[in-house]
């Protein structure tokens, strides 16, 4: 085994590579705001385990302070620059080790090494006021090589920022049912991959949080978007494993060669 992948719903996913665990956009909540979590459960407690937590974006079902709040204390967390005073939550979670970066940074951990790369996304923390940090995407280079694209759309230079890698964890929908700008559905998503070119892609970003109320608008927008990409990336880019996971549910990927 190289890569361990799971799944634990919207952008919250582990990797485990050379024995370091990274945890991306940890959300462990059953209501946020006007969402309600629909789809899977609330991940268990040891899905807050990691030794490295990496922050796409400002958005708070990304930026989650009170799911930050149950990581273990010293617990390493990169966000975007400028995320601390943007924050001001982040200011009481004087246990965790905060890490600011900008894109082309790079954090070593273990035997990984994490990097910063663009995303085109909205950086503001909305929707209480002015706040932004650059939104990004990190690079987890280890025996393996895999890309968590946070949350974004397509854009130019996205294959030379990101590089050559194994896998990609690509966000195919959203938590409503329209997506706005800076958002990949499973049509660009599919776009994506024949631009990176990984050996394996996930889809997420997608059948876990839904508007209360709206259960009835436009419900494939919900359920829809990992099997779309999945038939869509069969027909653009053949030769790419791609791994449509459920809620909790794990992949182990092997290295090329």
């Amino acid at each position: 085994m190289v890569v361990e992948i799971t799944w634990w719903g919207h952008a919250t996913v582990t990797v485990v590579d050379s024995g370091v665990r990274v945890l991306t956009d940890p959300l462990f909540v059953r209501r946020l705001a006007h969402l309600r979590r629909r789809g899977g459960m609330v991940p268990p407690v040891g899905a807050g385990v990691a030794d490295v937590v990496v922050v796409s974006h400002l958005h708070s079902d990304h930026l989650h302070v009170g799911s930050l709040g149950r990581l273990a204390p010293g617990t390493k967390v990169v966000l975007p620059k400028g995320a601390v005073g943007a924050v001001r939550g982040l200011g009481r979670l004087t246990g965790l080790e905060l890490v600011e970066v900008a894109a082309g940074d790079e954090v070593k951990v273990g035997r990984v090494k994490v990097r910063a790369v663009p995303a085109a996304h909205d950086g503001r923390r909305l929707p209480f006021g002015s706040q932004r940090a650059e939104a990004l995407g990190y690079v987890v280079e280890g025996q393996a090589v895999t890309y968590f694209a946070g949350d974004t759309g397509l854009f130019e230079g996205m294959a030379e920022a990101v590089g050559a890698c194994d896998v990609a964890l690509l966000p195919v929908g959203g938590w409503g049912p329209f997506l706005g700008e800076g958002h990949l559905n499973p049509a660009r998503a599919a776009e994506a991959l024949v631009r990176l070119g990984p050996r394996a892609a996930v889809p997420i970003h997608y059948g876990t949080y839904w508007p209360i109320g709206m259960d009835a608008v436009r419900p494939h927008e919900f359920y829809a978007p990992g099997e779309e990409f999945v038939r869509l990336a069969r027909e653009v880019a053949p030769g790419i494993a791609v791994h449509r996971l459920e809620h909790g549910e794990s992949v182990r990927l092997e290295a090329a060669g």
